[in-house]
């Protein structure tokens, strides 16, 4: 590592991620020497605040990355195809969370806790990948388990907050909200019919973000459908666990967008070699980092997205034994998307890409 810091540059940086990014460097005292932050030109001249003093962002264009070391990318998958390469060519060290180079054979995927070692990898094309959200919190919680007793199959069920679309989608589903409670009038004395009948005409609200109406409904639908009958979103938990913790594991995902607004939820059944119990599963996920068990059924404790919100740490509880199989596990699982989900986990790797190779 650098003695007197390195120059980071974000790119995105006043999208929901970018601006997280920012958060994280600062909260987690990463060595910056110099900060460029990089955006469209529609947000140039626009100032960011970091360790006390207003930073302007600049317009991104190819000659935006001299002298950068490092590179956190979170802009879309097309100007990260544009310019990582070029900021990769440059020398700086891109870590992108967009999805394009995820299952790239010279591309590191890298969840920290899980395969730090794969950083290594970065010089091939001085890019390293940030996984998706969802696989993320569920790597996390499952490494401890598949060292001790090797996983065989997953499935998982996930319910995918709204601000995994961006901020359209929660305005969306804010304003889709607050639309229906406002044209249904009803109380309990009325009954079900009349409940029925005001809020069918709402079934056809206009809609621009989603296919249907998010407020109060639950779509098993994010990203595109494949002709397997998945969507790529299902698929990448698939491809990409596969890369990062074990080829050998089985997974098969089907994958929700719900109407909460912050944080990810998913219900997460494990089959494993050997047989592991639940308190033996409590007590690895425990002392592993990066997890926070909260499992007291006799307090209501378990994981919620109001208690994953702004928490570094993935929460896992409702762990038990699948009653269905011999080697079986069930967890929920539960993490703040866009901080540990995104800008956390780009901090992370950047923190040992500094500390090792840099």
């Amino acid at each position: 590592m650098r003695q007197d810091g390195h120059k980071v540059a974000v790119v995105g940086a006043t999208g929901a991620v970018g601006n997280m990014m920012i958060n994280v460097l600062e909260k987690r005292a990463f060595p910056v020497r110099e900060l460029v932050l990089l955006a469209s030109g529609r947000s140039q001249g626009r100032t960011l605040p970091f360790r006390g003093k207003d930073y302007e962002v600049r317009e991104l264009t190819e000659k935006s990355f001299k002298g950068v070391e490092i590179g956190l990318f979170s802009a879309g998958g097309a100007i990260s195809a544009k310019f990582a390469p070029i900021a990769g060519e440059a020398g700086c060290v891109v870590i992108d969370n967009t999805a394009h180079f995820r299952m790239d054979p010279d591309v590191p995927l890298v969840v920290p806790e899980v395969n730090p070692d794969a950083i290594a990898g970065y010089s091939k094309k001085n890019i390293i990948a940030n996984p998706n959200c969802s696989t993320i919190q569920m790597v996390v919680a499952l490494k401890p388990i598949h060292d001790e007793a090797r996983i065989k199959r997953v499935v998982v069920s996930t319910y995918q907050s709204v601000s995994g679309t961006g901020k359209d989608a929660i305005e969306e589903m804010l304003n889709q909200s607050r639309e229906l409670s406002n044209a249904v009038r009803w109380s309990k004395e009325d009954g079900m019919d009349a409940l029925l009948r005001a809020i069918g005409p709402y079934k056809k609200v206009e809609t621009k973000v989603y296919p249907h109406r998010i407020a109060f409904e639950c779509i098993p639908h994010i990203d595109v459908f494949l002709e397997n009958g998945y969507s790529k979103e299902e698929m990448k938990m698939s491809w990409e666990t596969a890369k990062i913790l074990d080829p050998n594991i089985k997974l098969t995902a089907t994958t929700v967008r719900v109407p909460t607004i912050l944080g990810h939820s998913e219900a997460v059944n494990v089959e494993t070699e050997k047989k592991i119990t639940a308190q033996r599963a409590r007590e690895l996920l425990s002392s592993f980092p990066g997890v926070k068990v909260l499992d007291d059924l006799s307090k209501n404790v378990y994981p919620l997205t109001a208690l994953a919100a702004g928490e570094y740490d993935t929460l896992v509880g409702r762990i038990r034994e699948d009653e269905s199989v011999p080697n079986g596990l069930n967890l929920w699982i539960v993490s703040d998307n866009i901080l540990k989900g995104a800008a956390l986990n780009a901090v992370q790797i950047a923190e040992i890409l500094a500390r090792k190779y840099l």
